[in-house]
């Protein structure tokens, strides 16, 4: 399909290609059969089947793809059922009974958004936030000596220099680092079955809660202490206020920069290429593009952590209010990259105008 047909613009316009083994549709199914796959491999450490069984399990679970779940889906009217079907139709007869067996769909969910936002962050947008810091630490220290106005309201207030200016926001987005950080480890997963009350994997051992740890470490993560059909859903919305919390930095950044570009101050500028263009009728326009991007990013995506707090409320031992709402969590994080990848841009190319200044 053209790429100019999608309904997005974080698909066409504002994609980044490093985020989508992690956080694509393609990538949901592919994480989603992967705890399958490890399901199986953990039911085999404990005599429940074969190495063989489970090795045919986790290969099949391997070649899923999500064009074959979508299209069973349609058929079954189940995301996750979909999920386990196309995996039994790829395994022997003697493989088939052990498919999914003491897990809920929200044992396979759950757990395979917690792995692909953590291997996300940990793999891509926390470096780039690094990347960033160190643009901005480069700039501080570049500019550590170059006298400004500082402005309080709106108006000149005492004298400081623009690497302390930036040197504000060195200190703000580190500290948004460790918070993210800190977020990723508080990261936890379930394996407790429909309701959390271990009921399926009763039936098969003595202590199911040992079975959720051993397969939990299987896959890098701790279980929560307690868990409905779902996990607890403050962890991931505490990472979530973390991500929004550091989106408020880059916009306090680039309204910042912007005020500094207007006509009547000029203390910056963006870069402009020598055949860009800021207006389609005024030639003189060198608008602010890149700062105001990532404003209206943060202006977009920022209320969506209204509906993270919301999605903290689940009836009793489950309910399917999230079940929309979450799928659309991908999207904060991959506007969240792109605008920490464009403001790196225009970070480094900025110009300084130290007679202005």
């Amino acid at each position: 399909m053209n790429d100019y047909w999608l309904y997005s613009p974080l698909d066409y316009r504002y994609s980044v290609g490093a985020l989508r083994p992690f956080l694509s549709e393609e990538a949901f199914i592919t994480y989603k059969a992967k705890i399958e796959g490890v399901l199986a491999k953990t039911l085999s450490e404990h005599g429940i089947c074969s190495e063989n069984v489970a090795e045919e399990i986790y290969e099949a679970a391997s070649q899923v793809r999500a064009k074959d779940v979508y299209a069973e889906e349609k058929i079954v009217k189940h995301d996750i059922r979909a999920l386990v079907n196309i995996i039994r139709n790829q395994v022997s007869p003697e493989a088939k009974p052990f498919v999914h067996v003491t897990a809920t769909s929200y044992d396979i969910v759950d757990n395979a958004n917690v792995l692909r936002y953590k291997d996300a962050i940990q793999q891509i947008i926390l470096p780039d936030m690094v990347a960033l810091e160190r643009t901005w630490i480069d700039l501080a220290r570049k500019e550590k000596n170059t006298i400004q106005i500082g402005r309080t309201h709106g108006q000149h207030a005492e004298p400081i220099t623009f690497g302390f200016a930036i040197a504000q926001y060195v200190n703000r987005w580190g500290y948004r680092i460790l918070k993210v950080k800190e977020a990723i480890n508080g990261l936890v997963g379930k394996f407790s079955g429909a309701v959390g009350a271990y009921n399926a994997a009763s039936l098969f051992f003595d202590d199911p809660e040992l079975f959720e740890m051993e397969l939990l470490a299987n896959l890098n993560l701790e279980a929560a202490e307690i868990s409905t059909q779902i996990i607890p859903p403050e962890p991931i919305t505490d990472l979530m206020h973390t991500i929004i919390s550091s989106f408020g930095v880059l916009a306090n950044f680039a309204r910042d920069m912007r005020n500094l570009q207007r006509s009547e101050i000029g203390e910056v500028n963006e870069l402009f290429t020598e055949k860009q263009v800021g207006s389609s009728t005024m030639p003189h326009k060198k608008n602010p593009i890149n700062f105001e991007n990532v404003e209206s990013m943060w202006k977009k995506f920022m209320p969506q952590m209204i509906t993270m707090y919301s999605d903290q409320i689940s009836e009793h031992q489950r309910d399917l209010t999230n079940s929309c709402s979450q799928r659309f969590t991908p999207e904060l994080m991959v506007a969240f990259d792109s605008s920490i990848r464009r403001m790196n841009r225009a970070s480094k190319n900025l110009q300084i105008n130290r007679n202005n200044l």
